[in-house]
């Protein structure tokens, strides 16, 4: 008999259903295992490899189904735990040197009274090794190109800090890049006065390339960059710009160096390449760049024309395309060395992409078919290969890459505080065969053939007559012939039948501790993908499907689009209900997010950034080192940004309290308890909460600290807390 049979009435059920006393013409089936077929041999042989399956997974099977092993090389990998660690040095790190991430979370919420740092998830943790080692790798990859083709100039890179302008990480940048005279490029007047301090402590060698649209004062402004010895360059991104750098320039009395950005003809067609071809936004033509070559000829400037920069656009998929492109390019600094500019640099730009999703694929906009050795032995060779054939000096190669240097060392965590699907609440016999009995006739027919169908195990009739059966009842209930008990109970009747036949829907909505537009916006944007994973319990498997739900009152405010082209996240089931149970928590991590998404987030419903943890390996016994914390934004910090003033709210609401509760206190027989005390009290509540993040708190979490700086530790001060208030995983 077929498995469907087993939702029909008594007469026809198969063992194993029973049914409530009583007589009824609607019987109501109640499964022994809801959603499992009728045991037969075979069933019972699936259902016990299945369970075998699951208690023999392994981490190594997680990093597989969730290509951690791609996307996450050399950096992150599935410890033996079922963690993800981080390897700060790439391939280099020793397995005493691996970091667990769930390691970091634990010191960074737990309370200070047992050695954490008591602060609020969401938190980003930033790995400045990793950013060191993504610099060196960089490098290294240009030195070797040069070397093996014996190139006869060298490489000097600049970071753009539009892809992230945190302090911190533009100072490491700035101090790790040094010995290599890595430089800056800022491409706004707020960019600009960062970089200008950041290099005071670089390479004096170090380029600050000057891109974007500019004003009179950008053009002062990096003007007297180079009257203070910096080695700046004005980049000309628009034909008239020239006209302002010759005329501030002889009024200030500096000699200024200038480059122009060329539009080439080689575009990039891919989801990044909107700015190249000889439509991007940026850039000048060939007509236009003679033309500013005669303009500084006329000011007896010629000699200040020293650099060509182009961007073909981020992510450039494949060798061939970047090799195409610096082709062209390379072209035209030739010509220019021939007209008379002084050319010293070839700046080609960004777009030096990261594989998103592991696939190493030069076909999707989430990879690259390429990595950096590759990258730069491409450059190089069509470098050489052009001003080799028109007999000019090799010139110094610059690049703009970002993306590719901060991305990998930024991990957003966060945490699923609860989960669920949209499968109707499930009822018992009892509760089905009472509300169900007040359908009406039509209902009852179509009930009928359901059963009907069931019975002879027509799967798409089934469908047909369930959907049918559901449609009748909401007419029914939007004319008011039958109440929300029958509906609801019609509704858990028809998800019965959908589970028996595997029709139902298997995802869950995982509900997140997170803003989607403050954390992640190009995915909300521009539909940017990352790899998100569970950062714990990687040594079990997976239970269910799940796309993410964020805290924003806004239904785009959901991830439900995931590398691989998956519409759903293997997730493992929240024990104990979430963070509102009394169960474990589940920590969710999302990695490569390390470019744009800080300075790209709003603070949609209020909701400002998640707070910042600096990450260092350490050699003692807990493998890393938190060397700065920084809590996330108040409420209060918040309301600023929008214009509000908190101190006044909060005298407002005092005013409130105080005449509520005198209010009350008048009304009162004297046995009133809402004295100067509890109004003192509820004040006080009040304005604690100005001081608390946005997010969620857990019950089990401590309140934020308040935004009041920074946390600073040495090697020293870590140890000692750590020995003598043990978190549990570090006894």
């Amino acid at each position: 008999m077929p498995a469907l049979a087993c939702c029909v009435d008594a007469a026809h059920a198969p063992p194993g259903y029973a049914f409530p006393a009583g007589d009824s013409s609607l019987p109501f089936p109640v499964p022994c295992t809801p959603g499992v077929p009728l045991s037969t041999t075979s069933t019972h042989t699936a259902a016990a490899a299945s369970e075998n399956s699951s208690a023999h997974w392994s981490p190594s099977l997680s990093a597989a189904l969730y290509k951690i092993d791609g996307w996450g090389a050399p950096y992150f990998s599935v410890n033996s735990s079922g963690n993800v660690s981080a390897r700060p040095y790439g391939t280099d790190t020793l397995p005493h040197q691996e970091i667990d991430l769930l390691k970091i979370v634990k010191k960074v919420s737990d309370p200070k009274w047992v050695g954490g740092l008591g602060l609020q998830l969401p938190v980003i943790v930033r790995l400045p090794d990793v950013l060191k080692n993504r610099l060196e790798s960089l490098q290294s990859a240009f030195d070797f190109a040069i070397q093996s083709q014996v190139y006869e100039a060298h490489y000097q890179g600049v970071y753009p800090v539009k892809c992230n302008q945190d302090r911190f990480v533009v100072e490491d940048i700035v101090r790790f890049g040094s010995p290599f005279r890595f430089g800056l490029e800022a491409g706004s007047k707020p960019e600009l006065l960062l970089a200008m301090s950041c290099l005071c402590k670089g390479n004096p060698e170090a380029l600050l390339i000057c891109n974007g649209f500019k004003d009179g004062e950008y053009i002062s402004l990096a003007l007297i960059a180079r009257k203070l010895a910096l080695n700046t360059v004005i980049v000309l991104e628009q034909e008239e710009e020239i006209d302002l750098v010759i005329e501030l320039s002889k009024k200030m009395s500096v000699r200024p160096v200038v480059g122009v950005r060329a539009k080439l003809r080689t575009k990039h067609s891919g989801h990044f390449g909107s700015t190249s071809g000889e439509k991007g936004k940026f850039g000048l033509t060939t007509t236009q760049i003679l033309r500013v070559v005669k303009k500084l000829e006329q000011a007896g400037m010629l000699d200040c024309f020293q650099l060509l920069h182009f961007h073909i656009g981020s992510q450039i998929p494949s060798t061939s395309l970047l090799a195409d492109g610096v082709s062209e390019a390379a072209q035209i600094y030739c010509e220019l060395v021939r007209l008379g500019a002084r050319m010293q640099v070839i700046d080609i730009g960004g777009g030096l992409g990261i594989d998103y999703d592991g696939s190493k694929s030069g076909n999707s906009d989430l990879s690259v078919a390429y990595g950096l050795e590759e990258y730069a032995l491409a450059v190089v060779q069509a470098v050489k290969f052009v001003c080799d054939r028109k007999n000019v000096k090799h010139p110094v190669i610059c690049s703009e890459s970002g993306r590719a240097i901060v991305s990998h060392h930024s991990i957003l965590i966060f945490e699923a505080i609860s989960s669920s699907s949209t499968s109707a609440a499930s009822m018992t016999s009892y509760e089905m065969q009472y509300y169900l009995g007040g359908l009406t006739e039509d209902a009852r027919a179509d009930y009928r053939n359901l059963t009907a169908s069931a019975i002879r195990g027509e799967h798409e009739a089934c469908l047909l007559y369930a959907d049918q059966l559901k449609q009748s009842c909401v007419d029914q209930f939007k004319e008011g012939n039958i109440g929300m008990e029958q509906l609801a109970a019609v509704d858990a009747l028809c998800e019965l039948f959908y589970k028996t036949i595997g029709a139902s829907d298997p995802v869950r909505t995982y509900h997140v501790n997170l803003s989607l537009f403050t954390s992640i916006p190009d995915f909300w944007g521009i539909g940017q993908l990352f790899p998100i994973v569970p950062i714990h319990r990687l040594d079990q498997r997976p239970g269910a499907r799940g796309i993410l739900s964020d805290l924003t009152c806004d239904s785009d405010g959901k991830i439900d689009k995931f590398i691989g082209g998956e519409s759903s996240l293997p997730l493992h089931e929240i024990e104990g209900g979430g963070a509102g149970g009394n169960g474990g928590k589940y920590y969710l991590g999302m990695f490569l997010g390390g470019a744009y998404e800080e300075a790209l987030g709003g603070i949609h419903n209020l909701f400002g950034g998640p707070s910042v943890v600096r990450v260092s390996q350490s050699d003692g016994p807990h493998s890393f080192l938190v060397t700065q914390a920084v809590p996330g934004p108040s409420c209060g910090d918040v309301l600023r940004v929008m214009q509000h003033e908190p101190e006044l709210m909060f005298e407002t609401l005092k005013h409130r309290v105080e005449e509520y509760c005198h209010h009350d206190e008048d009304s009162d027989d004297g046995d009133s308890d809402h004295g100067m005390g509890s109004i003192a009290s509820l004040a006080n509540s009040l304005a604690s909460y100005f001081h608390n993040m946005p997010y969620l708190v857990a019950p089990c979490s401590v309140t934020a600290m308040n935004n009041s700086g920074f946390y600073y530790c040495n090697e020293d001060d870590y140890n000692a807390a750590a020995d003598t208030s043990p978190c549990e995983d570090e006894k």
